[in-house]
């Protein structure tokens, strides 16, 4: 999990995946795993890694800074506060765009299929006189996937201890109003969190 860790917090520049993300036009994939040997309700204090993995090279950007906020307050929702001088987790975040298909199957349009002698086709002795098998036809699409991770990194340790995954399709049509579709995204990450939010459940082990 060190080297996992690692990479992550060293993964710059891919800050296009998580605004894509923010446009997902279906309900995400939410996933989580955790270290079950941990206790999570000992910890109390938390920072960022720095940089981040939504980082460029050089500065913290935009969407950095709403993933900061949303995280912080689902983290102090659960009893933690912010101690840039003796975190003991550590929370980062990583995103990243891919290029997927989609194959559907549905019937195929038959009017004028076949069409040979006198106008009838093949099939034209038919003639509407009964109903035949259905034919099907295989389309294909293109869509953008987005995911995005949020790790909790056990700051001593150096160990990866808590990892959410929110996975959807992308659209543009929120792109436009960023911070509240990260908030969605963030919260739904945080609904899988092993110490549960005001009101929630706790996660299943």
């Amino acid at each position: 999990m060190n080297t996992l860790w690692i990479k992550r917090l060293m993964a710059g520049g891919i800050v296009a995946g998580l605004v894509a993300l923010a446009g997902c036009a279906s309900t995400p994939d939410v996933r989580s795993d955790f270290d079950r040997s941990v206790d999570f309700t000992q910890y109390k204090t938390f920072a960022f890694a720095n940089p981040l993995g939504t980082d460029r090279a050089g500065y913290q950007t935009l969407v950095s800074q709403h993933l900061k906020a949303a995280a912080q307050r689902e983290l102090e929702a659960r009893g933690m506060r912010l101690d840039e001088n003796a975190p003991q987790v550590l929370v980062n975040f990583n995103a990243v765009l891919s290029e997927k298909l989609r194959v559907s199957t549905m019937p195929a349009p038959t009017m004028g299929l076949g069409m040979g002698l006198g106008g009838r086709g093949y099939y034209g002795y038919r003639m509407g006189m009964y109903g035949t098998f259905p034919l099907y036809e295989e389309r294909v699409s293109q869509y953008t996937e987005g995911t995005l991770n949020i790790d909790i990194v056990d700051a001593r340790r150096k160990q990866l201890v808590w990892e959410g995954v929110v996975k959807g399709t992308v659209t543009q049509k929120t792109m436009d109003n960023l911070q509240p579709a990260i908030n969605a995204a963030v919260t739904a990450a945080f609904a899988r969190y092993p110490v549960p939010g005001p009101a929630a459940k706790p996660a299943s082990k």
